[in-house]
């Protein structure tokens, strides 16, 4: 009901940690600003530590569900489910303490501000030892899915989601009056031009999954005016770094020959992102095996390559990891609205499914 958005999360902090308190678990606080960790010691606790990881900021959305626990912040929504994430990473903090005594190991709860907005909490995260002290041998995290009904979870062994840079274009040009175009240099001519081609281009690059598309696109002239300058933003997404890293290369070389030809300015800004996400084979292959016992093999699926992005990808680089679906629909009952939109909701009996494969993967 109080989402926040990326790097502005200090109510939900203190919500989190206010439950903590109530629980008498002690906890480290203002990691990356607002982020917190637990860490439960059961028997044998320096054998293994296992890493769960939960988001808790919002969207930029305005709320429409007819819900009592609609969002009271207007313009601001949970509208990728992170507060669900974090519902379920509470859950099974409180479901390991309780059984504190029946496992082996250490476990590290890290709930992670700012997963929506570059450069991300994870990275952050990491860069001030999360992953340290104790070292966290391997790692979970999990994501709300309304393709799958509730009841369902689902995993992808290798590579899973994609990379992911912001694409920040502007032409300058000379406007004018559009009936003298001969006075004019007009950006947005060399605009379209620019993206016809890279669509053109990517395309045609079909040996590596990966997406360009341009979302923002404005030029304020009008029937008879010429503008000075267009503004264009959009996304680059890919499976593979090589081929990422040459594609930033194909965008500003043929940037540079249209500014040429024109004799424009083309200011092309690359905004690097989150790394693709590679799940790891070893640990995703014995998750699944493990949450089929824990939920029945016909409640567990194979999901296909995703080209949205994901900062959990940071932990994925740095040791094994497995980040997976939990279905979260309910057809009968109308929730199915997708992530990122005004209607997105969860049948809420995802959370205690949510929570328990947590805890069940974990001692596993």
């Amino acid at each position: 009901m109080h989402p926040e958005l990326s790097f502005q999360e200090y109510e939900t902090s203190k919500f989190i940690k206010s439950i903590l308190k109530k629980w008498r678990i002690p906890f480290q606080e203002n990691i990356a600003n607002t982020g917190i960790v637990v860490l439960l010691k059961g028997k044998n606790c320096e054998k293994k530590c296992v890493g769960l990881r939960a988001d808790f900021d919002a969207l930029p959305i305005n709320e429409e569900n007819d819900v009592d626990y609609c969002s009271k912040n207007d313009g601001v929504m949970h509208a990728c489910g992170h507060d669900a994430h974090t519902a379920s990473l509470l859950g099974a903090v409180n479901i390991l303490n309780e059984i504190q005594q029946e496992w082996e190991g250490s476990v590290k709860f890290i709930f992670q501000p700012a997963e929506e907005r570059l450069p991300g909490g994870a990275q952050q995260m990491i860069k001030e030892g999360v992953l340290e002290n104790p070292k966290i041998d391997y790692m979970f995290g999990q994501h709300v899915f309304p393709d799958l009904e509730v009841g369902k979870v689902g995993f992808k062994a290798g590579q899973y989601m994609a990379s992911t840079d912001e694409l920040h274009i502007t032409i300058n040009g000379k406007g004018g009056h559009a009936a003298l175009p001969e006075k004019n240099k007009n950006p947005i001519q060399v605009a379209s031009e620019l993206t016809s081609i890279l669509y053109d281009y990517f395309e045609q690059q079909t040996e590596i999954p990966s997406v360009f598309s341009i979302g923002y696109f404005q030029g304020l002239g009008s029937t008879n005016i010429v503008p000075d300058k267009v503004e264009m933003m959009g996304t680059l997404r890919a499976m593979h770094e090589d081929w990422r890293v040459n594609a930033h290369k194909k965008i500003l070389s043929v940037s540079a020959a249209l500014a040429k030809k024109y004799q424009v300015e083309i200011d092309s800004e690359i905004r690097k992102g989150y790394p693709f996400l590679e799940n790891d084979k070893v640990l995703t292959t014995k998750a699944v095996e493990s949450a089929k016992t824990y939920l029945g093999a016909e409640n567990v699926v194979q999901l296909p390559i995703r080209m949205t992005a994901e900062d959990f990808a940071y932990f994925t680089k740095e040791l094994p990891a497995c980040f997976y679906r939990l279905g979260t629909a309910n057809t009968a009952e109308g929730i199915t609205h997708g992530l990122h939109t005004s209607r997105f909701d969860i049948d809420e009996k995802a959370l205690e499914i949510g929570m328990g494969l947590m805890a069940w993967l974990t001692i596993n």
